[in-house]
């Protein structure tokens, strides 16, 4: 079976269909949505090497999927829609055996997902592909626009934000390949739907106590905006900035440690070259006594600094309870609870995610004691790199003099 020649056929049957002037008037389950379903189907059908036979099927289900969707009905939508790949497959003279696994996974994108197998798996996953994307956004708005059309009554954003969160925490890919591409992204869309409602039920909470003061005249403006900083405040966008800054400082870190621990173990190597070979040859070649002690005492500086580098410093490990309640403890670093109970620390760490304030101003706390940690370690390692330098240079200049005027 030429499966090449038939998904070609398969396309141009599609495109023809969604570029019928009927077939338009959705904006959502349209030609777009299809052909970037067909694009996820192939890129989660490369990532597992399908054969001719199941890259055939899924591209073949991904073109017919929606095509049972109408202007004036989308129920049972899956089940037209297979009908119609089955009449168009046996016009081709596509066996039964074929048809049959094309016509299942259709069937398998009705909601709740039911795959079977893996082709059913990634139909799947490549239909609800961009709940994991940047484009989850835009492409919601659209499915909102459709359902008003099909039920002809209008939806409010609380509505469908409401329906969007149940669609997507009672969804998971089944593919392992769109659980490691796409599930973190899609958690992100998820957790921006779930402050917007959050924001809208602290609006709603607050709403008759704006009006009430409104009738009193006690300052309705100042109210309005602190509510609008409240629904508009970046949370996302601190976080990423708090993860951001904690990653570059762990990884500043681990590139100060290798640095010391490059120096220590090149300087380890020439004072134990001294030691083994060069001082036994002392008494014959007293004149390199003097750059041997400027090599040996430079390198021995240079560990030294290296090592006061990483050396660690560590806190008593104790709080107290006035340092929580006047938020001046940080409690994410285990320098300042290492020694604590575990009740007195878990009592602190609920206050500490009870309270915005405390636990950003702890977050910025940490970020600012790694700074100041980073800041001395790398001036130590400045002045460890710089003896070692110059000593190298010092002592290469005495060995030649020593070698060339007192030998």
């Amino acid at each position: 079976m030429n499966y090449y020649s038939l998904s070609e056929q398969v396309k141009q049957y599609s495109l023809a269909f969604f570029s019928a002037p009927e077939n338009q008037q959705l904006p959502y389950h349209n030609l777009a949505h299809t052909e970037g379903v067909v694009k996820a189907a192939v890129q989660i059908g490369n990532h597992y090497q399908l054969d001719n036979s199941d890259f055939f099927v899924v591209l073949t289900a991904a073109w017919f999927h929606d095509m049972g969707y109408s202007a004036e009905d989308a129920v049972g939508h899956e089940k037209r829609g297979a009908e119609n790949a089955a009449l168009f497959l046996r016009e081709l003279g596509v066996d039964e055996l074929t048809i049959s696994r094309v016509q299942a996974c259709i069937i398998a994108t009705r909601l709740p997902q039911s795959p079977a197998n893996l082709p059913e798996q990634i139909v799947c996953d490549a239909d609800l592909f961009h709940l994991g994307t940047d484009e989850f956004a835009e492409r919601n708005k659209l499915m909102r626009r459709e359902c008003e059309k099909l039920y002809k009554e209008p939806l409010s954003k609380e509505e469908w934000r409401n329906s969007s969160i149940q669609l997507m925490q009672s969804h998971h890919y089944h593919t392992e390949y769109c659980k490691l591409l796409l599930n973190e992204k899609k958690q992100e869309n998820l957790d921006k739907l779930l402050r917007r409602q959050q924001a809208q039920g602290e609006k709603a909470a607050l709403a008759p106590q704006i009006e009430k003061e409104e009738g009193t005249g006690i300052e309705p403006v100042k109210k309005k905006k602190e509510l609008k900083e409240l629904i508009d405040r970046p949370d996302k966008g601190i976080e990423t900035m708090f993860r951001v800054a904690a990653t570059n400082h762990q990884r500043l870190s681990d590139m100060s440690d290798n640095k010391a621990h490059i120096m220590i173990s090149v300087n380890s190597i020439i004072i134990s070259v001294i030691i083994g070979l060069v001082i036994r040859k002392l008494d014959a070649s007293p004149n390199i006594i003097v750059p041997t002690l400027i090599l040996l005492t430079g390198s021995l500086c240079a560990i030294v600094f290296a090592v006061l580098a990483t050396r660690p410093k560590i806190p008593n490990g104790l709080f107290s309870k006035a340092q929580v309640d006047d938020k001046t403890v940080n409690l994410l670093f285990f320098g300042n609870f290492y020694r604590m109970d575990f009740s007195d620390y878990y009592e602190g760490m609920l206050k500490v995610m009870a309270d915005r304030e405390f636990l950003y101003g702890s977050l910025t706390r940490d970020i600012y004691s790694q700074g100041k940690v980073l800041g001395n370690k790398y001036k130590l390692l400045r002045v460890s790199y710089t003896i070692f330098m110059y000593t190298l240079i010092v002592s290469i200049i005495a060995f030649a003099i020593a070698t060339i005027f007192f030998a």
